[in-house]
């Protein structure tokens, strides 16, 4: 089929291409091959590496749909996780963790199984630190090596090099959370050393630049280990340990694209702090965590409305856990 198109043709004239089997459209003087995007048969699929008892499980939901946890496979190591996964379309990332460890290690999402040794953060650190990501790049903030920390590190999913600098958060704090759009990186929360000096401080970064955080707002109360989940425009912070109270129920939103302080959304079934946070974009799940006894509830919010959370079923395992999922708001 000739890519020159007869006179008469009109501009933004779309057509198949009969030779390619592609589609394309008309502009200026010629026909052009359309981009298009093939949905994989596992999107929305929610991976959380669970349990604070000295478990290395991870399991997996479908988040579209409601329904238990299903295992996966198994971490390399037993230890605490709390907020530090991150993802790819394609593979789920966990760093550092309880017993200040540096390794980094992936799934493939659409695979069920083990993981893998990735490569190393800059420095050994547990209590977090929060992962966020984007399609290319991994990124751990916060933390402690025993010292709490303001590092942020990075790395290139494609290169399998261990973790470059990034650059500081606004304060340095363990326990915080995170969450992201496809420009901008946020933490939350956390504290800078011992509860219950928490922080209510939300920064953020330009993900595919480096540089320090910066100054985003505040949410509505002072917390540490609290989960974040968010669309392409909405990020949401549930749950954690906050003060007067052990743990609190309170679910904050900010949209992104903006600055300010946080704005209520709604509520928990209860006071939860350490749960992993899943994302389709539309809806957020929460599951796991400390209430302060182990919990394996999931419930969820449709994160573009209001409102308390529902039943979504069960997790595998019970404790704290770090969420992500090939659907969430960075991609």
């Amino acid at each position: 089929m000739s890519n020159k198109p007869p006179i008469e043709v009109p501009q933004g004239a779309i057509r198949l291409n009969t030779d390619s089997q592609k589609l394309e459209f008309f502009a200026q003087d010629r026909w052009y091959e359309m981009a298009t995007e093939v949905s994989s048969p596992i999107a929305g699929r929610g991976i959380s590496f669970s349990g604070s008892s000295g478990s290395n499980s991870i399991e997996y939901i479908n988040i579209p749909t409601l329904g238990d946890a299903v295992d996966f496979g198994d971490r390399t190591q037993n230890i605490e996780p709390s907020q530090n996964a991150c993802a790819s379309s394609i593979r789920a990332f966990f760093g550092g963790g309880e017993g200040n460890t540096d390794r980094i290690e992936f799934v493939t999402i659409a695979q069920q199984g083990n993981a893998i040794d990735f490569a190393n953060l800059t420095q050994s650190r547990g209590a977090g630190p929060a992962g966020v990501s984007n399609s290319t790049r991994g990124i751990w903030g916060g933390g402690r090596t025993p010292g709490t920390q303001s590092t942020i590190d990075f790395i290139t999913f494609a290169s399998g090099s261990d973790a470059t600098d990034f650059g500081d958060l606004s304060q340095a704090r363990q326990w915080p959370g995170g969450f992201q759009s496809p420009t901008r990186g946020m933490f939350f929360g956390g504290n800078p050393g011992s509860f219950p000096s928490v922080r209510n401080t939300i920064d953020y970064i330009t993900m595919s630049s480096t540089g320090n955080a910066v100054d985003f707002g505040d949410m509505n109360r002072r917390s540490q280990i609290g989960t974040g989940v968010s669309s392409k425009t909405r990020g949401l912070m549930a749950g954690g340990q906050s003060t007067p109270t052990p743990n609190t129920d309170i679910i904050d939103f900010v949209t992104i694209a903006t600055t300010g302080d946080a704005q209520d959304f709604g509520d928990l079934t209860t006071g939860t702090k350490g749960a992993a946070g899943m994302t389709n974009c539309i809806r957020g799940v929460f599951a796991g965590g400390s209430t302060p006894s182990e919990t394996n509830v999931m419930e969820y919010v449709i994160i573009s409305t209001k409102g308390n959370t529902i039943d979504f079923g069960d997790s595998v395992d019970t404790g704290f856990s770090a969420g992500t999922s090939n659907a969430h708001g960075g991609l």
